[in-house]
């Protein structure tokens, strides 16, 4: 059974969908906000559109800013959702060579580290080391491939769905990867830059509240990925459009 007719909470369309008689949900697990210095999404937007989505685990995961998830993480307790939706702290760290994703986190790590270094920071808070977009050689800010190789060890998940890479190809690359070494969870990261591309990679799972790491691996280990990829150019130019939709519409 794929849904039931929405329920509304506070005027916010929550859409729940079942799957033989489960009630199932989407996480998304690298996504950035206003916070971020390439992104304009308010964060008091976003919960609703999680509810829209049957999105119900987002990782905030902003460019080198860690504010936005404790932010976005009062505002869903603020609203009385914190029942029906999970927020995941984390920040996408800009390391001497390339990107690293740290999820539950508990302070901002600052860039510029060695790969070594952000691990190491990210692990002293009891975070999540996620390896995302780390094998499209047209990612300018990638993990560099022997960076990779030397941190492989201390990498707890892999994204192997992101929205924005310049093939497919390169997620199934990602998933080669991860099952070669020790079949590492796998994640799905829209790379959302505007509200609407928030929930376009998913892995979906039986609805649970994800409060620790453990729960969050639990839940990667029997969910399904999947999503929509969209190629880097047209995602630009749509992301340029909804920028000035959205802004045009505040301002009316």
């Amino acid at each position: 059974m794929l849904g039931r007719p929405p329920h509304t909470i506070r005027g916010l369309q929550n859409n729940i969908v079942w799957r033989e008689g489960v009630q199932v949900m989407r996480m998304d697990l690298h996504c950035h906000t206003e916070v971020s210095h390439d992104c304009r999404t308010a964060l008091r937007d976003i919960p609703g559109w999680l509810l829209r989505t049957n999105t119900r685990v987002m990782a905030v995961t902003d460019h080198d800013q860690f504010r936005g998830g404790p932010e976005l993480q009062q505002l869903v307790r603020d609203l009385g959702l914190d029942d029906r939706l999970s927020i995941i702290c984390g920040e996408e760290i800009t390391t001497s060579e390339g990107e690293l994703i740290g999820l539950f986190l508990q302070d901002r790590i600052p860039p510029k580290l060695t790969p070594e270094e952000t691990v190491r920071e990210i692990k002293a808070q009891g975070g999540l080391v996620l390896l995302q977009h780390g094998f499209d050689p047209l990612k300018r800010y990638r993990l560099r491939p022997e960076a990779t190789e030397r941190i492989k060890d201390d990498i707890d998940i892999v994204e192997t769905f992101n929205s924005r890479l310049s093939r497919h190809h390169w997620n199934r690359e990602a998933a080669r990867w991860g099952e070669v070494h020790g079949h590492l969870p796998q994640s799905a990261g829209s790379d959302a830059h505007t509200l609407r591309d928030i929930g376009e990679a998913w892995v979906e799972t039986p609805f649970r509240l994800i409060h620790t790491p453990d729960d969050l691996l639990a839940a990667l280990r029997i969910g399904q990925v999947a999503g929509h990829w969209t190629h880097p150019v047209y995602a630009y130019g749509r992301k340029q459009w909804r920028t000035f939709n959205g802004q045009f519409r505040r301002e009316e």
